[in-house]
């Protein structure tokens, strides 16, 4: 009995977590729960399994526990399943005779005094654009003089709030701003710059994570999301969008965040691609992206090297190919979406104009 007891609340426990990411709450004890997604899907096939050790076909509450694991196993892998390589691809392959435009997104840890690492990583992969997040003044200071001579064109924002940016290209860069759209300490960058002599839309974003000791709710980082993607919703140019979003790609944020804005993701039908915790192998997700409009295709996806970090970097080399896009293109968002997408950034106002009063 106490062996069945055991298996049932491991069950629970399978049951209650599945459930939690669908409550209409941005709590972070119950947005945390989108992140574990793959580890929490093992989790429920092993108690499933485990169960049928105890199983007594005459008791009712067997069928209905069961009934209830095996419906949460479906959910649960409904929602992993594009981000495998059964999945079909949601951004097409590349053409072999297209130049390529190579990205690299890394939070770099501000703490880490590591800098060759990362300097090793761009001199391998030698991106075209350059994202390095939570980089401080010191950060600047090690890395900017040696990439200073391989980019023309950069953004540097040093801040010691763990959310400073540097920016480097080396495709020139067209009324590159930073703007602070939620918070006046949390940065993002808004540009152009030219391919081949076409006008391509970038953003790079790292919001907050839903946490205790920072941001008790995901608000701020939702509503960020949401504003990049009714951006790009109204881009009359194709849009590239990379950086740490501090989201999982399966969560209801980031899905809505993607129909909003009409972007595609590079890793549906490819592979996870995990690039945090660097530091743990078993508690390991995506949370540092690439989104691109119907215009581009994938030529290569690719994890990077440790850099010390609790990240690894995301690197992705994508081909400008506007002539395929009508093979791609995703469906427009609904009114419902754009509406849901509006809300989350009024409720941010509310929130903000609430905290300011106190």
């Amino acid at each position: 009995m106490k062996l069945r007891r055991f298996l049932q609340v491991f069950g629970i426990i399978a049951i209650v977590l599945t459930i939690f990411p669908f409550v209409a709450a941005d709590y972070w004890w119950i947005r945390v729960f989108d992140f574990p997604h793959v580890q929490l899907t093992i989790l429920t096939g092993l108690a499933l399994l485990l169960y049928f050790i105890k199983f007594n076909i005459r008791w009712t509450e067997d069928y209905v526990f069961v009934a209830l694991l095996i419906a949460c196993l479906v959910v649960q892998s409904g929602k992993i399943y594009p981000y495998t390589v059964l999945a079909e691809p949601e951004l097409g392959d590349s053409s072999i005779d297209k130049p390529s435009i190579k990205l690299l997104t890394a939070n770099v840890l501000q703490k880490n005094k590591d800098h060759k690492s990362i300097l090793a990583e761009v001199e391998r992969l030698d991106p075209d654009l350059l994202i390095l997040d939570e980089t401080d003044a010191q950060w600047m200071k090690d890395v900017s003089p040696e990439l200073s001579k391989k980019y023309p064109y950069k953004k540097e924002i040093p801040l010691d709030n763990t959310y400073g940016m540097l920016f480097y290209s080396k495709l020139k860069l067209i009324d590159p701003e930073v703007h602070y759209m939620v918070e006046d300490s949390i940065p993002s960058i808004d540009t152009k710059f030219i391919f081949n002599g076409d006008t391509i839309q970038f953003y790079s974003i790292h919001p907050t994570p839903p946490m205790p000791q920072h941001n008790p709710t995901s608000s701020d980082r939702d509503a960020e999301m949401m504003r990049i993607a009714l951006r790009t919703h109204h881009s009359k140019y194709p849009v590239i969008v990379m950086g740490d979003f501090n989201d999982v790609a399966w969560s209801q944020t980031t899905r809505l965040f993607r129909k909003v804005g009409g972007l595609l993701d590079l890793r549906i039908g490819r592979g996870f691609y995990n690039t945090f915790n660097a530091k743990n192998i078993i508690m390991r997700w995506p949370l540092d992206h690439v989104f691109t409009t119907e215009e581009f295709r994938v030529k290569r996806l690719e994890v990077g090297k440790d850099i010390s970090s609790d990240h690894f970097p995301a690197f992705a080399e994508i081909t400008f190919e506007p002539e395929r896009a009508d093979a791609q293109t995703p469906e427009p968002p609904t009114e419902e979406q754009l509406k849901n997408a509006q809300k989350q950034i009024k409720e941010e106002k509310e929130e903000d104009q609430e905290k300011t009063k106190k």
